[in-house]
Parts: structure tokens; C-alpha cells; sequence
């Protein structure tokens, strides 16, 4: 039988579209993409490439949080990049994140991403 519930919660920007933060079947959970949006203000935050991975890890945070898990249970994610020579920043916070085992991961070269933002992730999580 087919569990399946919406996921959504202040903690995180609300939905800019027709979708869903996440959805959860049974106990698997799809993670929608998660840009650099304060989820207070809805505006991107400021500071750089390195301050938006940051705050996509915290919206990330918030939805794994709300469905129950966090983001040692994501076991895969997908991480869209308008610039991959920014991979190395993305592996250095996302080793301040995870811990072994990481999750299977593909990165993702991309011209443009919405609000003009430099990275988006999106996953799957397992609770």
C-alpha cells in the first residue's frame, strides 16, 4: 500500500512553483531543489558562492527535518552548478555536512539557475 504525505515547513522557502518541498512515500523522501533563498525573506542571500551552498545546505536541513531525517539520511544528491569551478567549494562545505558514508552525488553543469542563483540541490532521502 502506497504511503504518501506532502512535505512543507516555514523553515525552508516555500514553493515558487507547482511543486512541493518534498514528498514522502512510505520511507523515502524527494527532496525538491532547494536555491539560496532566505526562507524569511525570499530574497537570495548575500555573500558569494560560498554563502549560497550554505544556505542551501540549511533549507535542505529544514525539509530532511520535517519529513523526520536530516541530511545524513539523503542518499543521493544532486547539486546544479552555473560554474563548476566551483566544486571544490562545493566539496569543502559539503564535508563540513556529511560524514562517511557520503551520498551518491552527481554535480551538474548548468548556464543559468532561477532568481540568477549559482547553485541548487535536489535529492533523495531514506528514513
Amino acid at each position: 500500500m502506497l504511503n504518501k504525505a506532502v512535505i512543507s515547513t516555514e523553515k525552508a522557502p516555500a514553493a515558487i512553483g507547482t511543486y512541493s518541498q518534498a514528498v514522502k512515500v512510505n520511507n523515502t523522501v524527494y527532496l525538491s531543489g532547494q536555491i539560496p533563498l532566505d526562507p524569511q525573506t525570499m530574497t537570495v542571500v548575500e555573500g558569494g558562492i560560498a554563502a549560497e551552498i550554505e544556505q542551501v545546505f540549511r533549507n535542505l536541513t529544514a525539509v530532511c527535518e520535517e519529513a523526520g531525517g536530516t541530511l545524513k539520511d539523503i542518499v543521493k544528491l544532486n547539486i546544479f552548478l552555473t560554474d563548476l569551478g566551483n566544486f571544490a567549494t562545493v566539496n569543502e562545505i559539503m564535508a563540513r555536512h556529511f560524514a562517511e558514508p557520503y551520498p551518491a552525488r552527481a554535480a551538474i553543469g548548468v548556464k543559468e539557475l532561477p532568481k540568477g542563483v549559482g547553485v541548487e540541490m535536489d535529492g533523495i532521502m531514506v528514513i
